[in-house]
């Protein structure tokens, strides 16, 4: 298996941190560069790591390393053949960032959502429009570059939902509501940190709604004289709730159809839906992408949220609803599917698909 060398640019923040534990026994990648603010820059990286936020240790390959400054981006490219980008910056400044490294000839794979909406920047769920990442030749002709190319993941909670009403699109979904209950994760919190949760709801995330709404469109849209073209419907409405629970986003959802499925159909579709990275045996893809629970009770996000190592959708309660067609709850881990799992998924994607040679 070919290796590449990968660095990681927001490093000491909790996505970042995810990325280092991901990486650190990767088969195709190595961490060759770790990156942050100035502030951090020339710190190891146990000592620029403010608090380590991960369950697991700290890898010892990456305790020593030497965080380098992010805009340094001459020195960077000397170290890596990509980079995975996890900043907390102004989403202006993020854009400029991201194509910086593009315009050095470093491929970026961002967790941001600075560039979701550039309509040449393939938005990736790899099970589900794989095919996108044809628009990074426009991409790369418009940026004038060889290598260099931003490809994004999309949010972490349309993971809970969109690969469930994926597989059914073929039935013709007119309109779906989904209400997301998010874990603290997803703001990079902990209970320690946002104690402000804790026997708490706030049903309130910044832009959260809309990008619940119009970010699907894109996944489901077509790629068109180099430009993804966003698909015209079904119609999404959401509402999303902060709720203290540390990881994985559960959603509550609502579906209407122009062909009624049966429940029987419905089933047999997610039990039987695969991507190309199940194609593909990518290390990171779950083997089944869509596990559906039967007891009443389930998914749970304590009990469920590290299906396939957090790779995978958990769907139940799956059942006729008297204004709509259907209703059902989905679950994903929002920093593993969700964030940097889902990253370094597209990523295996990238490099076998031959994008970072």
């Amino acid at each position: 298996m070919k290796q590449y060398r990968v660095g990681i640019v927001g490093a000491t923040g909790m996505v970042g941190q995810r990325f280092v534990t991901l990486l650190a026994n990767h088969p195709m990648f190595s961490i060759q560069c770790l990156a942050a603010s100035s502030r951090s820059a020339g710190k190891t990286y146990k000592d620029a790591v403010k608090k380590w936020l991960m369950t697991s240790e700290m890898p010892e390959s990456v305790k020593d390393m030497v965080v380098m400054d992010s805009e340094e981006i001459d020195a960077i490219k000397e170290k890596v053949d990509f980079v995975f980008c996890a900043v907390n910056m102004k989403k202006d400044e993020i854009k400029a960032l991201e194509e910086s490294y593009a315009k050095h000839e470093i491929p970026v794979v961002s967790n941001n959502s600075a560039h979701r909406f550039t309509p040449d920047v393939p938005m990736i769920v790899p099970e589900i429009n794989a095919n996108h990442l044809e628009v990074i030749e426009a991409q790369r002709k418009r940026l004038g570059t060889k290598r260099g190319f931003i490809a994004v993941k999309s949010n972490c909670s349309l993971q809970s939902y969109v690969p469930l009403l994926h597989p059914l699109m073929k039935y013709g979904i007119e309109c779906a509501a989904v209400t997301t209950y998010q874990a603290i994760s997803g703001a990079g919190k902990t209970f320690e940190t946002m104690p402000e949760i804790i026997d708490n709801i706030i049903p309130y995330i910044g832009g959260e709604e809309e990008k619940s709404e119009r970010e699907p469109l894109k996944i489901w849209g077509e790629v068109k004289d180099g430009q993804i073209v966003p698909a015209e419907g079904p119609v999404i409405t959401a509402q999303c709730l902060r709720v203290p629970v540390s990881d994985g986003h559960t959603a509550a959802v609502f579906v209407k159809f122009k062909k009624k499925p049966t429940k029987e159909q419905i089933l047999a579709d997610w039990a039987s839906f695969s991507g190309v990275p199940q194609e593909l045996s990518l290390p990171s893809a779950p083997k089944q992408f869509i596990h559906y629970m039967e007891e009443d009770n389930r998914p749970q996000a304590n009990l469920d949220r590290m299906t396939e190592n957090g790779m995978a959708v958990t769907a139940g309660r799956l059942r006729e609803d008297n204004l709509f067609d259907y209703k059902f709850v989905g679950l994903s881990h929002n920093t593993l599917r969700g964030a940097a799992g889902g990253a370094v998924l597209l990523a295996e994607l990238l490099a076998t698909k031959g994008y970072f040679d």
